[in-house]
């Protein structure tokens, strides 16, 4: 006779049919992962052959077969009272002696006499094929404790294969109803409500970029990430540096984790409550670096061992202060997935923005805002409808099948909202915080998640375009083609175009966006005269006791995000080039800044670094390249001086870097220099003895040798890139670092615009050409042609000379 139970150290990933797939994978990592360090949490789970069993016996098989045939499937209008009366017949069946008595065996072998408490889940035996997660369709019982409790728990899994949503999401997927079953996996319980827990994916949920691992977690019961009822913790952590040793977390995002998902006691109605976090864990990361770097080892052994990206679930028991995983499963998104196509989506104009949130897909798309409070509030759905709600569960799952959009003020990156957006398709913004209230229901809006990991909600209709790509009839020339880049959010997606790394990595935007605050006004913050200004400093880097670590921390995860992205192609990153105007529009920085007539020529670029105003403001952003590079082993990071003017000043910067801890040549860093000053073209070969490499500023270049000011309305007219005089220039410096051997590129939209400026460069010898995302494949076009050109000459030449 076939087994009703089997424990996890009898099943393994062979055993989906048997015991489903989330039951054969712990039994998998049960069995395998263990002796490797992975700590996964014993138990045991009910068989198909026991579900077959209960059905017979209580005579429910052909009566479910028949209630199914009645299910309406033009308009599932009457799916709720078919799944209703489908968990009826198994919620009104009886256990047979034999296998309650199997039941109640097995937990006494798994917890001793004295039970223990136990989570009780469901696992469909089709669960996890490629391109099925049936995430959150079935029931999970947590905290379940005595024989009596654990029966009537495995019951009521059981009736939730045919919930609303399992049974939307196998008509969805073409499963035939009456060939799946369900086990049951009964698993000691992890006290995660007096400690954290979350979610983990393999893979970047949203680009589908495969070297980071990340993490998500809130304090208490994992099921507020599920719902998306708080905004939890992230972590990006670089597989790399994991695997290297090295300081591996690129990114750490603090959630406002305002609830904590606890156990109520057994007297009260519910069996979980949400608490107010205390606001001093709100405002603590739930994982320690220790912490966040073994979760993450876990998952990249649970990744190779299975040789695909994973969708992992994680715990830690805050009694005795150790972490597990509960689950893991195929992520299902990306595996089928054609990575050398894509569809590019571009706002064509700007708007109002009414909410921002979490950004999940990258589409944009325009309909009508339809504010619901729970699924059962809608009617009929028209065509292009955008939900706008609070958040969303699995309960929603039929629903979303039909709309254009979704929109809620709370959920993270891992929500459920979020989980299911990806794998229909269905562009989402999550965690917007007040869409409900800056929305008007029935307005039309535009949704956009092209812009980066932030999606925006935008007031009316907007014009977009959407492009479809195929990267593999892209051929790329023989001269380097570069990226210009400056946000972090898009460096992942991004990093699937044609590209040989990153040419100018602005850090102004990043400084900008992401730290917000002057450099000095962090390290002379206690000479501070304004009391506003210190408490709203104060507030900004509140989690932080050092004040310059802030900086260094921003600045270098937001480095750190892009390096990683196109690793291990060169990314070169210019040091900040705010002019002071700039600077002083910093928090801050009114303080620590010159008024200056002119600031396009003042006191900008290389003079900063060594001068006793900024000097101390320097050393931080030499900190935070020392980290990315030393401690995080991005050694792909190379750095550039911007606006050096004279040899003696390049001299100087080279020194205070050292001083700084970034001595050049040390640990392969090549320190490189703009030319963007005519001084930089004459004395090109004495600058390349000082220097590693030259990249061409050609709008600097430009303007400085034509006298113009590029900003300037009524001589905007005459800055051409394509000037005589600015051309001389850049050819003078191309031949230079020809002669020197100094590797030469140009950063500047010209090449993308105009055909006959990338043929001059080409001509010339230039090493590699630096694009703007939405102008490179037009420079790459660009380039080839004069590749091409040049290749047709010299073959006519070579014929001239031999004849």
């Amino acid at each position: 006779m076939e087994s009703r139970i089997k424990k996890f150290s009898e099943i393994g990933i062979k055993d989906v049919c048997t015991v489903g797939g989330k039951n054969a994978s712990l039994g998998e990592m049960y069995n395998k992962l263990t002796s490797k360090g992975v700590s996964i949490p014993n138990g045991f789970a009910t068989t198909s052959y026991a579900f077959w069993e209960f059905l017979k016996e209580n005579k429910i098989e052909t009566p479910l077969k028949q209630l199914l045939t009645k299910l309406n499937r033009k308009d599932y209008s009457n799916l709720e009272t078919i799944g209703e009366q489908a968990r009826k017949y198994i919620l009104n069946g009886t256990f047979s002696s034999a296998f309650s008595k199997d039941i109640k065996k097995s937990y006494t072998s798994l917890c001793g006499k004295d039970l223990k408490e136990v989570a009780v889940r469901s696992s469909a035996t089709a669960e996890d094929l490629p391109d099925a997660s049936f995430a959150g369709q079935h029931e999970t019982y947590l905290n379940i404790k005595g024989e009596d409790e654990l029966l009537e728990a495995v019951k009521k899994c059981y009736a939730s294969l045919y919930t609303n949503r399992a049974i939307k999401y196998r008509e969805d997927k073409g499963f035939k109803h009456h060939t799946i079953a369900l086990s049951v996996g009964m698993q000691l319980m992890v006290r995660s409500d007096k400690g954290c827990s979350g979610v983990g994916f393999t893979i970047e949920p949203e680009s589908g970029f495969e070297n980071v691992i990340v993490l998500s977690g809130v304090w208490g019961l994992g099921e507020n990430i599920v719902q998306g009822t708080v905004n939890p913790d992230e972590f990006y952590v670089f597989k790399p540096s994991l695997k290297q040793g090295k300081y591996p977390i690129i990114q750490k995002k603090m959630g406002d984790k305002k609830l904590s998902m606890i156990y109520a006691n057994k007297t009260q109605e519910q069996s979980i409550v949400n608490s107010n976090t205390p606001k001093n864990k709100q405002q603590q990361f739930v994982l320690t670096d220790k912490e966040i770097i073994k979760l993450s080892n876990w998952a990249k052994l649970i990744e190779d061992h299975y040789q695909k990206p994973m969708d992992i679930e994680w715990a830690k028991d805050g009694i005795t202060n150790q972490l597990f995983i509960t689950q893991a499963r195929p992520e299902t998104v990306h595996q089928t997935r054609n990575k050398n196509s894509l569809i590019e989506y571009k706002l064509l104009e700007k708007g109002t923005i009414l909410s921002q949130g979490n950004a999940i897909g990258s589409k944009i798309k325009v309909g009508k805002a339809c504010f619901l409070k729970s699924p059962k509030n809608v009617g009929s759905l028209v065509p292009n409808t955008i939900i706008i709600t609070d958040t969303i569960t699995p309960d929603w799952d039929p629903l979303l099948k039909q709309v254009s959009g979704i929109v809620t003020n709370k959920g993270g990156r891992t929500s459920h909202a979020a989980i299911v957006a990806r794998e229909l398709g269905v562009p989402a913004i999550v965690g917007c915080g007040d869409a409900t209230k800056t929305i008007i229901d029935g307005t039309i809006i535009t949704i956009s998640c092209a812009q980066g990991k932030t999606g925006y909600i935008y007031k009316g209709e907007l014009s977009f375009e959407e492009k479809e790509i195929d990267f593999q009839n892209i051929k790329m020339p023989k001269t380097e083609v570069k990226m210009i880049l400056a946000d972090p959010e898009n460096a992942f997606p991004l990093s699937f175009y044609p590209n040989d790394g990153v040419g100018l990595l602005r850090m102004e935007f990043i400084i900008t966006h992401n730290v917000k605050i002057h450099p000095m006004a962090l390290v002379k913050f206690d000479q501070l005269t304004d009391i506003s200004l210190k408490k709203e400093i104060t507030t900004i880097t509140e989690t932080y006791k050092d004040k310059k670590e802030y900086f260094v921390d921003k600045l270098s995860q937001g480095i750190a995000t892009i390096v990683a992205a196109f690793y291990p192609k060169e990314v070169i990153v210019r040091l900040s080039d705010f002019k002071t105007n700039e600077y002083a529009n910093l928090i801050g920085g009114k303080d620590f800044e010159p008024h200056e007539e002119n600031p396009m020529l003042g006191f900008r670029g290389a003079s900063r670094y060594y001068n006793d105003l900024y000097k101390a403001g320097f050393a931080l952003e030499c900190e935070a390249i020392k980290k990315v590079r030393e401690q995080m082993g991005l050694i792909n990071l190379k750095v550039m001086i911007p606006f050096c003017r004279t040899l003696n000043e390049g001299k100087k910067v080279i020194a205070t870097m050292a001083e700084n801890g970034l001595k050049q040549s040390e640990n392969g860093l090549e320190i490189y220099t703009m030319v963007e000053i005519p001084s930089n073209v004459i004395l090109a070969e004495k600058f390349a003895e000082i220097f590693d490499g030259f990249s061409i500023g050609s709008n600097d270049l430009t303007q400085l040798t034509l006298g113009i000011d590029r900003d300037s309305e009524l001589m905007g007219k005459l800055f051409d890139e394509n000037d005589a005089a600015a051309k001389q220039m850049i050819k003078m410096a191309i031949q230079s670092a020809i002669k020197t051997q100094t590797k030469i590129g140009l950063c500047g939209q010209a090449p993308s615009d105009f055909p006959e400026f990338a043929a001059f460069l080409v001509n010339e010898g230039i090493d590699s050409i630096s694009f703007n995302p939405d102008a490179l494949l037009q420079g790459i076009e660009n380039i080839n042609k004069a590749e091409e050109s040049l290749k047709v000459a010299n073959k006519a030449n070579d014929f001239i000379f031999y004849k």
